[in-house]
């Protein structure tokens, strides 16, 4: 619209519009042409483990300590949010269920998907990697989103939950 590159100067020539109204309007117009392109970004959409991967894998990969992340996926899969859970050490890191289960609710989840890297570089599930999946899994069904895989961050690899039949 022509109406959003009118300055400021122009709509302080209204009757009762000074400064400080001529710069909200400026504002509000220049917030509406900021969410329209952010709207433009095309969101990733989770397709496969692999495509999860590419997104987890520059964030955990070279790693010497372990985190987990969380991707926050809306009803078409598309992701809404990334978000790093916990920080640890080099043999761990403490994943709070709850604290999973709220984050998701929160921002609308329809589905997530969570991974850790292991800095040894192995990929190899730990009866506490299936343990955390299994208990995440049933807590998330309460609120109908669903828990679409677990990976685990290896050099250059990845194992996935989902793939090897284990959600």
């Amino acid at each position: 619209f022509e109406l959003s590159k009118i300055g400021m100067d122009h709509f302080k020539k209204f009757k009762g519009v000074g400064d400080v109204k001529a710069i909200t309007v400026a504002a509000a117009f220049e917030l509406g042409r900021r969410r329209n392109d952010s709207e433009a970004i095309e969101r990733v959409k989770i397709t496969s483990s692999l495509v999860a991967y590419q997104i987890f894998q520059k964030r955990l990969c070279d790693l010497q300590h372990e985190e987990f992340w969380m991707l926050i996926l809306n009803r078409a899969n598309q992701v809404i949010k990334e978000e790093n859970l916990s920080k640890g050490g080099i043999s761990g890191t403490v994943v709070d269920v709850r604290l999973i289960c709220k984050s998701a609710i929160e921002n609308n989840a329809s589905g997530i998907v969570i991974a850790h890297n292991h800095p040894s570089g192995q990929i190899i599930a730990s009866e506490q990697d299936k343990s955390i999946t299994k208990k995440l899994k049933e807590a998330l069904k309460t609120f109908e989103i669903s828990l679409l895989d677990h990976l685990i961050i290896g050099d250059q690899k990845y194992f996935s939950f989902a793939d090897d039949m284990m959600l």
